[in-house]
């Protein structure tokens, strides 16, 4: 079994953002360490490498260095920057920029910033990591996406990834170059090669763009360490014996990587190196104002597909942001590249294009900005605001007395001499960087005008000079060491909370029904928010968002909410049950009166995707599982049994439970809705089959009537040889087996997915829920991907696997399936997931995408018939259902699998889990030999046992006497 060390999270940020971090982004110290480049030396993204090591290596006061290093997976990530070009969010950092929600995904918190975005791709690459490749490396003005499968990284020294784009982008970049024949082997590095020279390689080799995500090993950590200037004592300790000196991860250590002989770093050179590339890949930039806007709008519109997109968007231009704000202002078609965030614009404020504006507290202020100008207002001290207006285009580099040195959209001696300063009158020095001029003046509430601002971007009220000149002013590097975050934070959930009331009114406009609505709802109820709206909406998956939303606001306030809840499960019911769309139904006898009709099924065993089939889910985004059809102890172990009777009534008969039940009204058919009842799912089946006025084209006066013209009465006889709770599929697959024994019974002629289409309303009438891929499993033969896009109409695309795994004896024989004896009911574990999808659920939300991929990945596993990578897709799915249900694997589980855990290759319990069976794959035929000796020397209960297993070829079967 693969073993999974616990990732911390190290971060190189800006000085004054360590003493606020843990607080304003609620972070774990445990989880999350944070350190600064030390002052007024930099180090470049090597040595700042080797800093924050060595820093978290300090503070952890454990081991040597080189037993540290191998403890832990560490994801880190440099976001220490001064932020010239991107000023706005320059004191809070780059890396917590907030980042609107995107308009085609759902499950994101309104909250989100760039961190939250960049963590999950991380930690599932350091998944994929042998032992001793430790540490990933990243920058924090990015953000780069993957939708592939990522599989596991090669036992390498340095693993890169890489994207594949054309020359124009790549001359931007770092660039990887790699033989055509074997392109994973790096060659050599470029830094922003010119195009023609990338245009020259490709003739004969292969190039990738580096997205600056490099997974470093415990080698190659220390070879690192040792470039930045480090060396270590005879305890293993780290010591400078001289000043520590700028040294590039992605320069001077990626220059000198490759199989390319030669240079002045022998032991980087020597390093293995291997370069990936990155699934599905996509890299959004950060770094400067104009591509805080650019890439969002790529992001937002990466999707163009309308069914993704929920809300429909009323912004009179695309490129127009606003999150966090209050705006009075009206906004026009004309205007572009507007980002409005934790401010107050009011209907006064005459806006262009090319803004940024953020940290503006309420105000009455008549501004007019011109193209290009942005605002800033930060909050600094206990009680001060600084104002910082600048250029759109501006880069915050070069002296103050250089005219190509430029501030708010022009040289910043113009803007001098437009209000007749000098620098002497300042008090800067001409060669001073205009990053560290004391320029931005910092003032009381009272005096934060617009005089003082317009003075600041336009100059005209001359009056203002000496107010200007007499104001304590600072420079862009003082604003981020005085910030003071905790206020800009109140501030922006101050404006974020009033915002949910017009989210939720105006949901047809905007993200409300996307977003975590859990997390909403959690922050209603914290301040006692009321959001109600005057209408219920219209529409049914928007309904159920709403009813689940307020019955959870309710459960956080500790009040009654069962009555909104069940308004959620009814409206999805009837969707559901509305899917069918067929005209009632007239049952007419087809078979003889001495013929008996013979229905019989196999089990499934479910093998990756579990939950992604379950609706709401797979309505919204479709599902997909892998699974296959299973015979115990050499017979499908489902069987139903129908006849004619010479009574009028229905007869149902339960050979396994030993108990009949006769009907003789419709109200007695109809007692179908309540769980554990022996008689549910025939109830349920003979109704859905028009034995019952709901579904029946006709009308009777009584079931008598009905079964008098039907031509007999009906006897059911159901048999399931499993426990309950097996976690099989057993009540689905019964459920399918009586429809479709009854299908040939009235002469329906119901084909294998109309009878699991309907058995999935069938469940939702007796309100268990549920998904497809139980009826699917059993109904259809052998091993498959099953797979439905989104929508009501879950029809599924079905894909079979080779059958390698039973049809060779070496594999068969290690595939092992032992009931525990323990019994666990899914319906409510069932209506917890369920709970979660209705709301958006952002941890829950994203794992299922990935269990949802993950079946796509085991079908290929099978597909290339390689059972050791099925072994382990069986693995990852048994961890993934562990992390939505932690249920799934109880203590008296766990002792089970404790004890035959060295002999397996991968172990799941099918189904929910909880209980039921375990399906065991042994790392050999001697281990499975083993596992069945422990397991029967050592039983856990006087019911355990091992059940012998085969593939089920047939599927459902129905057959006559």
């Amino acid at each position: 079994m693969k073993y999974i060390y616990l990732m911390k999270k190290l971060l190189s940020l800006p000085t004054n953002l360590i003493s606020y971090f843990h607080e304003i982004e609620d972070k774990n110290n445990d989880e999350w360490f944070c350190a600064a480049d030390p002052e007024n030396t930099p180090l470049g993204s090597g040595g700042g490498t080797a800093w924050l090591l060595k820093e978290c290596w300090v503070d952890d006061k454990s081991e040597s260095f080189s037993q540290w290093l191998g403890k832990e997976k560490r994801i880190l990530i440099h976001a220490g920057g001064q932020s010239r070009r991107l000023p706005g969010y320059a004191p809070s950092g780059k890396i917590l920029t907030p980042i609107p929600v995107f308009r085609w995904e759902r499950g994101q918190q309104i909250d989100q910033n760039l961190l939250d975005l960049q963590v999950p791709l991380y930690e599932k690459i350091l998944k994929k990591t042998p032992k001793n490749l430790n540490t990933l490396v990243a920058s924090g003005d990015v953000y780069i996406r993957s939708e592939g499968q990522i599989n596991e990284l090669p036992d390498v020294d340095v693993a890169c990834y890489g994207l594949w784009v054309n020359a124009e982008l790549a001359c931007n970049h770092g660039v990887f170059i790699c033989n055509k024949s074997n392109p994973e082997e790096l060659l050599y590095m470029l830094q922003k090669p010119p195009t023609h020279e990338l245009q020259e390689l490709s003739q004969d080799k292969l190039y990738l763009m580096d997205v600056g995500i490099w997974v470093l090993s415990d080698r190659a950590i220390e070879v690192l360490v040792k470039q930045s200037g480090y060396s270590k004592d005879d305890q293993g300790n780290l010591i400078t014996e001289k000043p520590l000196n700028f040294y590039d991860l992605y320069g001077d250590f990626g220059l000198k990587m490759g199989i390319k002989e030669g240079g002045d770093a022998p032991e980087v050179n020597e390093l293995t190196v291997a370069i990936l590339p990155l699934p599905n890949g996509e890299f959004y930039h950060f770094g400067t104002s104009k591509e805080l806007i650019s890439s969002t709008l790529a992001i937002q519109n990466r999707v163009l597909d309308q069914r993704s997109i929920l809300h429909k968007d009323a912004k009179p231009h695309p490129s127009m942001f606003i999150q966090n704000a209050d705006v009075k202002v009206s906004l026009h078609a004309d205007q572009r590249n507007l980002w409005l965030e934790n401010s107050f614009i009011g209907a006064n404020w005459q806006l262009t294009s090319d803004h940024i504006i953020t940290g503006v507290p309420f105000n009455d202020w008549n501004l007019n900005l011109q193209k290009g100008i942005c605002l800033d207002i930060v909050p600094v001290d206990d009680d001060l605001y600084c104002i910082r207006p600048y250029g759109f285009n501006d880069k915050f580099r070069g002296a103050v007395g250089d005219e190509q040195t430029f501030w708010l959209e022009q040289s910043f001696q113009t803007w001098l001499s437009d209000r007749n300063l000098s620098l002497d009158e300042l008090s800067i020095d001409k060669q001073t960087d205009i990053q560290d001029a004391a320029i931005f003046p910092v003032v009381r509430k009272v005096d934060l005008t617009e005089e003082l601002i317009s003075f600041m971007i336009s100059g005209n009220d001359p009056s203002i000079t000496m107010e200007y000149m007499n104001v304590e002013r600072i420079s862009a590097s003082q604003i981020s060491n005085r910030a003071n975050l905790n206020r800009l934070y109140i501030g922006r959930e101050a404006f974020r909370k009033d915002n949910y009331s017009l989210l939720h009114k105006n949901y047809k406009k905007s993200i409300f029904y996307q977003i975590d609505l859990d997390d909403v709802a959690k922050r209603v109820a914290k301040d006692n928010l009321v959001l109600s709206l005057d209408h219920d909406p219209a529409d049914p998956f928007l309904q159920m968002h709403e009813f689940m939303f307020q019955a959870k606001v309710k459960q956080y306030q500790n009040k009654d909410f069962s009555t909104e809840e069940h308004k959620a499960f009814k409206v999805l019911q009837e969707n559901i049950i509305n899917t069918l769309s067929f005209n009632n139904l007239h049952p007419k006898l087809n078979v003889y009166q001495d013929q008996i009709v013979w229905g019989r099924s196999p089990i499934r065993i479910d093998l990756a995707g579990g939950w992604s089939d379950t609706p709401p889910y797979s309505l919204i985004h479709g599902g997909a599982v892998v699974n296959m059809a299973i015979e115990l102890n050499g017979q499908p172990p489902l069987q139903v049994y129908i006849k004619p009777s010479k009574e009028y009534k229905i007869i149902l008969r339960s050979i396994d439970i030993g108990t009949r039940e006769d009907i003789s009204t419709y109200e007695e058919l109809s007692q179908f809705n309540e769980i554990g009842s022996a008689f549910s799912i025939p109830k349920v089946a003979l109704s859905l089959a028009g034995f019952h006025p709901n579904y029946s084209e006709k009308s009777y006066n009584s079931l008598s009537d009905q079964l008098k013209e039907f031509g007999c009465g009906i006897e059911i006889s159901t048999l399931a040889a499993i426990p309950k709770g097996s976690g099989l599929g057993t009540s689905s697959i019964l459920a399918a087996t009586v429809l479709g024994a009854l299908s040939d019974f009235c002469g329906f002629g119901w084909n294998p997915n109309e009878i699991s289409h309907r058995t999935l309303v069938l469940e939702q009438l007796l309100t268990t829920g549920g998904g497809w891929q139980d009826q699917y499993g059993g109904v259809l033969p052998g091993i498959k991907l099953i797979h439905t896009q989104k929508g009501s109409s879950q029809l599924p695309e079905i894909k079979w696997a080779p059958e390698f795994i039973f049809s060779e004896p070496e594999h068969k024989a290690r595939m092992l399936l032992y009931y525990t004896g323990i019994t666990r009911v899914a319906k409510n574990i069932l209506s917890e997931i369920v709970r979660s999808m209705f709301l958006n659920e952002n941890k829950n939300n994203t794992l299922l995408g990935e269990i949802k991929q993950h079946a796509f990945d085991t079908f290929d596993a099978l597909q290339r018939g390689n059972f050791t990578n099925f072994s382990n897709c069986v693995a990852q799915t048994w961890v993934q259902n562990q992390q939505l249900d932690a249920g799934t694997n109880p203590p008296e589980v766990q002792q089970i699998l404790t004890l035959i855990k060295d002999y397996t290759s991968a172990f799941k319990l099918p189904g929910a889990g909880g209980g039921g069976y375990i399906f065991i794959i042994a790392k050999d035929q001697e281990a499975a030999g083993k596992i069945r000796q422990t397991l029967i020397s050592n039983p856990p209960n006087s019911l355990a046992r091992f059940v012998d297993i085969d593939l089920s070829r047939t599927g459902i079967q129905v057959t006559r006497s």
